[in-house]
């Protein structure tokens, strides 16, 4: 199939985003940021070649796809294309792993829920891995830079150091499928590399579980809760009654809620597990509802508004309830509700997982359990309320 040349328009070179744009022929038009510049890439000796050939302000395109043609031709006849630079003040320019790290992020960020998770997925690798690698060519990072990276934090910080490893793979994957390095062999990889050569994560770490206040404690803290009347109290007892994520609560919005037949529906997105997730509201939290109607907000869709009216942040509901609980995390509520469930009620965990949205380890009992145990949880989570609320002490 014949190659085709000449895909830009010379509007085209003014105005592409960000990104790598091929014009055919090897000659490619980078941009990043506020710069523009072209590029030729080629193979030689099976590694991947870039030269840069200026600015897009002083190399036209008429004259750049000169340029190019000119470079095609010595490639062909066997001769270096860089030999046509001479002279030229243009240098031989590669992308380096910091770049592609870059690039893998902002191809990623559409997909991100979190906003905060491109910022961290940078960090890691900013703090760890660039003093490293961030000027290498993706073709030249080894194995002994890996493990350079790695080995000094694979015992005492874990998880960081799994994350960590998984996004440097990432990064040279990403390399590997713009021909900046060999994809059959990536040096970050687990099976096959280094689970050769270090402990597996599960063995050399405890897991750390967010601190829980036991289940007998929760209605003395709901009780001092309510003493306070402010947003935050509100939105936390709402997250303790429904036993939902911090985020998933402070997220709420009012067209989730449909206060006739009590059920708040979580839409995908907002979702850990990626699906949406009925929660039966019990008499307690439609109270702090209707409660909340009152905090109502023009033109806010937020059933918990921040002070400013954005999101309710989660510093402000620590900050409550380590008011009347110092030692308790947010999060560690859903575990209260998980052992009061398993110890002094008769549903099944599978209700009790359901109410959590914890989605099953089991694939195969996955698959065959297509019920979400709704009316079930309507009971169990009643059940919960008037335990918590102390109503049917």
């Amino acid at each position: 199939m014949a190659t085709t040349i000449g895909k830009l328009t010379a509007r085209q070179v003014d105005t592409k985003p960000d990104g790598f744009h091929s014009d055919g022929g090897n000659l490619y038009l980078r941009v990043k940021g506020g710069s523009r510049a072209w590029v030729y890439r080629y193979k030689d000796k099976g590694r991947v070649r870039e030269l840069g050939l200026g600015p897009t302000s002083i190399r036209k395109l008429k004259d750049v796809r000169a340029v190019a043609e000119a470079m095609r031709k010595a490639h062909a006849d066997g001769r270096d294309p860089g030999e046509l630079l001479r002279g030229d003040p243009v240098e031989p320019i590669s992308m380096t792993f910091e770049q592609c790290a870059q690039d893998l992020v902002e191809a990623k960020r559409p997909g991100w829920k979190n906003a905060k998770h491109a910022q961290q997925w940078i960090n890691t690798l900013r703090d760890y891995a660039f003093p490293v690698i961030g000027n290498k060519p993706p073709a030249e990072v080894s194995l002994a830079d890996v493990k350079s990276i790695l080995l000094p934090i694979w015992s005492t910080k874990t998880e960081t150091a799994t994350r960590l490893r998984q996004r440097i793979e990432a990064v040279l994957d990403y390399a590997a499928v713009h021909d900046l390095c060999d994809g059959t062999r990536n040096p970050a990889r687990w099976k096959g590399v280094l689970n050769k050569i270090l402990p597996e994560p599960a063995k050399v770490s405890t897991p750390e579980h967010h601190a829980a206040a036991p289940y007998a404690d929760v209605p003395l803290i709901m009780s001092a809760l309510c003493g306070k009347s402010h947003i935050s109290a509100h939105c936390l007892r709402f997250t303790i009654l429904t036993s939902a994520r911090s985020g998933e609560a402070r997220g709420a919005t009012w067209d989730e809620i449909d206060l006739d037949t009590g059920i708040w529906t979580i839409p995908a997105q907002r979702m850990k597990a990626a699906r949406p997730h009925r929660v039966p509201l019990s008499d307690a939290a439609m109270d702090i509802l209707i409660e909340m109607q009152a905090w109502k907000m023009e033109n806010n869709p937020r059933v918990f508004p921040g002070a400013r009216g954005g999101l309710l942040s989660d510093v402000a509901m620590n900050k409550t309830l380590h008011s009347v609980a110092p030692e308790v995390t947010v999060h560690g509520f859903r575990s209260s509700f998980r052992d009061w469930g398993a110890e002094q009620t008769n549903f099944p965990a599978a209700v009790l997982e359901q109410a959590l949205a914890h989605t099953n380890p089991n694939k195969v009992e996955a698959a065959y359990q297509r019920s979400d145990l709704f009316e079930l949880r309507w009971k169990l989570m009643q059940m919960w309320a008037e335990f918590a609320t102390d109503a049917g002490q």
